[in-house]
């Protein structure tokens, strides 16, 4: 499902990051190391410039595809044998109900506060995106994080290595704009990536736990609370780590850099340990 979006202060940022980028390794830090008009320069520039059309499509498929909303004619059914764990209110103890959105809640959904209304599976709500992390795009959202990662090691891997090479150039104007490309360049490649490399592998843990990042915030109240009764705490839809992957990237590994979801079902019921112990699927 595709949804409308305004661009936003950070969304353009962005945009202007993966602009500035791309433009300054093809076109400085290639071409001061290869070359552009040698082979390993247009290999390397056709390498790059297709992790960064990879980036771009994927940063707009997660802000353009809505995260996953919950159905009008949602309600839990309590006597539906395959159902057999509901989630309900901490206090109380009644099945979950958005009194904002006037909607039953299914499991792992939540209101997001700037959205404004109920999301499936949500896992944030991004700034940079515009849009919440949920359901129906956090693996589109996961993927572009890789991409990003690898294009921008990438990038700082052909900076570092044209900067080995002498400058051929005796224009102190052009030198003087090489100067402060590389001095923005490094300035931007290197804190973006060590943020998104420690970002990536945040959200490898939570895929390997089959939770969100509201889940895992979640869980650490309950571990602490389990502890203090005697008990032993476990995340109900921990299903092992290769089925954990497999439910958000899907069964086949070699679409697991592709941006596609046919594997994610309706959002509105989620496999568990339960499920998996009594042989069931969905």
């Amino acid at each position: 499902m595709k949804r409308g979006c305004r661009f936003s202060f950070h969304v353009c940022v962005i945009v202007a990051a993966i602009v500035y980028i791309y433009f300054s390794t093809v076109f400085i830090f290639i071409d001061q190391w290869f070359g552009l008009r040698s082979s390993p320069g247009l290999l390397n520039a056709a390498v790059f410039t297709c992790l960064a059309l990879m980036c771009v499509y994927t940063y707009a498929l997660a802000i353009f595809t809505d995260p996953g909303r919950i159905p009008a004619s949602y309600v839990p059914d309590v006597e539906d044998a395959d159902t057999p764990m509901h989630e309900i209110k901490r206090k109380g103890g009644d099945l979950r109900y958005c009194q904002k959105c006037a909607l039953h809640k299914p499991p792992r959904a939540h209101h997001c506060r700037v959205c404004n209304r109920c999301v499936l599976r949500m896992d944030h709500h991004c700034v940079w995106l515009n849009n919440c992390v949920g359901h129906a795009n956090y693996k589109t959202f996961f993927i572009f994080i890789v991409y990003a990662v690898v294009s921008c090691i990438y990038s700082l891997v052909l900076l570092c290595g044209s900067l080995t090479v002498d400058s051929m150039t005796d224009d102190e104007q052009n030198e003087g704009f090489f100067r402060a490309a590389y001095v923005i360049s490094g300035l931007l490649l290197v804190p973006l990536t060590l943020a998104l490399t420690i970002f990536m592998f945040w959200h490898v843990y939570l895929i390997l736990q089959n939770k969100t990042t509201i889940e895992y915030h979640e869980g650490v109240r309950a571990m602490w609370l389990a502890e203090k009764g005697g008990y032993l705490y476990s995340h109900p839809y921990d299903l092992g780590a290769y089925e954990n992957m497999i439910s958000v990237l899907g069964p086949n590994i070699f679409c697991w850099v592709c941006p596609t979801s046919e594997q994610i079902g309706s959002g509105l019921r989620f496999r568990t340990g339960v499920d998996k112990l009594a042989g069931t699927s969905f």
